[in-house]
Formats: structure tokens, sequence, C-alpha cells
């Protein structure tokens, strides 16, 4: 068996038995911080007794701008087994309305593991930056209902400048045809129980990639969901150092609706505060 880390495009080969990988994790994994009946979601995701978050340690991309920034490192929380993920799962799925799996793509071997472990009886979301491989979006979906996935760029130079990820958009775009192709949208009762929603983040001074990332979407995705997004929120990291302006969000909105992309959400100002980072201290 091959030990060598392909969770990920990057495939940085990394023996995470023994060492730390590009993520910031070793194999076993550990979790940041676990919010039940989190309400921060799209509503379709969350209603109810709302979605059992499960924020996880580590990250494949290192964005500078990441609101979690204090987990997304890596090397914080708590170890899990597969046997003890599962155990947890089961108890508390009975009150909520999905299972939202944050930032899990290096754990994947592990979360394979876990859901073989047990009767899932509601939606997994697999809430990703994207940044999978369409080998891996097929593993995923056998267990994973919901794919909750960003669109953050349009150009792999922006990639690299803000998430050290040359080939961004190249590795994305066909992962998130797959997920398009595997997951048709099934609602039951204005929720969604299987399916994609591809959200976007929109950055302050980069207008113009959002405006390339809804061609993008309405070229291969025109019929999903989108989740258009205001909330950044400066993390005292990195180049972009102030919120987003109106004006700014105000051009991504006219774009959006020039393109006639009306299946989704959109946000408010509201959204981009410090009040909707979790604590994970």
């Amino acid at each position: 068996m091959d030990i060598f880390c392909e969770n990920c495009p990057r495939h940085c080969k990394c023996d995470r038995t023994k060492n730390i990988g590009f993520c910031g994790e070793q194999k076993t994994m550990r979790i940041a911080k676990i919010i039940k009946h989190f309400k921060w979601e799209e509503p379709c995701l969350c209603q109810d007794g709302g979605t059992l978050a499960i924020f996880f340690s580590g990250c494949n991309l290192k964005c500078d701008y990441c609101q979690n920034i204090d987990i997304s490192r890596g090397g914080v929380g708590e170890f899990y087994t597969p046997k003890q993920l599962a155990q947890l799962l089961e108890k508390e799925q009975e009150s909520h309305s999905s299972i939202d799996l944050i930032t899990p793509t290096h754990f994947l071997d592990q979360l394979e593991a876990t859901f073989s472990l047990f009767d899932k009886k509601i939606p997994v979301i697999w809430n990703t930056s994207g940044y999978e491989s369409v080998k891996n979006i097929e593993k995923i979906s056998k267990f994973a209902d919901i794919f909750l996935t960003d669109l953050k760029y349009a150009d792999d130079r922006l990639a690299l400048e803000f998430s050290n990820c040359s080939n961004y958009l190249s590795a994305t775009l066909p992962a998130i045809k797959k997920m398009c192709e595997l997951k048709s949208d099934v609602f039951e009762d204005e929720k969604l129980k299987q399916g994609v929603v591809i959200r976007h983040l929109v950055l302050p001074y980069h207008v113009k990639n959002s405006l390339q990332v809804l061609d993008i979407i309405k070229q291969n995705f025109s019929d999903r969901m989108i989740s258009l997004m205001s909330q950044f929120t400066p993390n005292g990291h990195g180049k972009l150092n102030r919120k987003l302006k109106p004006i700014e969000y105000k051009a991504v909105l006219s774009h959006l609706e020039k393109l006639g992309l009306e299946n989704g959400y959109i946000q408010d100002f509201e959204s981009a505060s410090c009040r909707y980072v979790p604590n994970f201290i």
C-alpha cells in the first residue's frame, strides 16, 4: 500500500505517518472544534436542528486571508480515530439536520473509514476549498451527499499569490464538474438532501477576479446553486487589509444579474464581521 499522501492535488508525497504534510497535519484526524446546531451555513443546509459542524485542523491551501487562520495552519485540537468520530456522529445525528465536514480534504482516508462504521441518517456536507482531485471526488461521493465548494479564483496566478497554489483553477474546475456530474440537486421541504453549492468570496481590490469567476460558473454550472459572499474580514495577515467596499460588491452583484444567475444566495454587509468567526481558542 502506498503510504505517501495523495489526498489533494498537491501530491506532496509526504509520509504522514511520520511527518507533517503541507496541510500542517499528520495522518491521524485532528478536530479543532465541534459546534452543535450550527446555523451559519446556507439556509438550505442547516434548517431545524442546524448542522453539526466539524472544523478540522490544517488545510491543503495557505490562504493568507483565511478567517479560520487559527486552525488552518494546523496543530490545533484533539485527535480522533475513525471509530471515535463515528461514535460521536452516530450519537449526534438524531438532533441535527446535517453533518458539516469543514476543510476535511487532507483527512479523506480516515473519513472514508469513519463513515463505513455507522449508518448515517442525515446528509453529509463536504465543505471544501474546491482544491480537490477528480479521483478523490469519486471516493468522497460514496459517503458525502452535498458538496459545498469554493471557487476562489479565475486565475492561477492570483491563487499562487494569495493561497500558495499554482494550479488551483486547473484542479478545481474539473473537480467541481465531477461533483455536479455525481450529485444532482435533491430538495425535500426546502432542505438540500443532495447536490452542489458553489461559493465565491469577493475579495477587496479584486472585483475583476469575481467577475471572471461568475463567467466560469455561467459557462459551466449555470443550473447549480451559487452562494456569493461579502463576508471578507481582515485577519491581520497578508496583503488584503481592509473589508470589501459596497461599490465593489455592487459591481459583482450587477454582473451576477446580467448573467442571469438567480439560483442561490447573496450576503449583505452585516456578514463582514468577526462575530461570524468561531472562537477556536
